[in-house]
């Protein structure tokens, strides 16, 4: 988890634009967390504080932390679902259920555990 973190920070200044070299300055200035860390870190306290791992809890800490930190880079159908009263399934476009689910990894006891978290969120 603190690897995708980390890995989100030193890329929030290369998103949309690749480098091809290994030659580069780790954290420039401007780097920052983005949307990614955020969603991240609101599986990672759903997985530690609701025992059931409801979809509805996962849902009300997603919106809760996101609007906290709303101009973290969200897409702008997600920025809706966060600021949605009646959140409902927006047909995504994106990865940002590989990019926020390395906490099940961290968490689950076994395959078929991480398998069923991990489609939850």
């Amino acid at each position: 988890m603190l690897g995708a973190i980390i890995g989100d920070i030193v890329g929030s200044t290369r998103e949309w634009h690749n480098i091809k070299t290994e030659k580069f300055e780790l954290v420039p200035k401007g780097s920052r967390f983005t949307d990614d860390t955020v969603m991240t870190l609101a599986v990672a306290e759903w997985l530690m504080t609701d025992p059931q791992h409801r979809p509805e809890t996962l849902v009300e800490t997603m919106q809760r932390l996101g609007r906290k930190y709303i101009y973290a880079g969200y897409g702008r159908r997600f920025s809706t679902w966060l600021l949605s009263i009646n959140p409902r399934p927006y047909g995504s476009f994106g990865n940002g259920s590989a990019m926020r689910v390395s906490p099940v990894g961290l968490y689950a006891n076994s395959l078929e555990e991480a398998l069923e978290l991990a489609r939850i969120t």
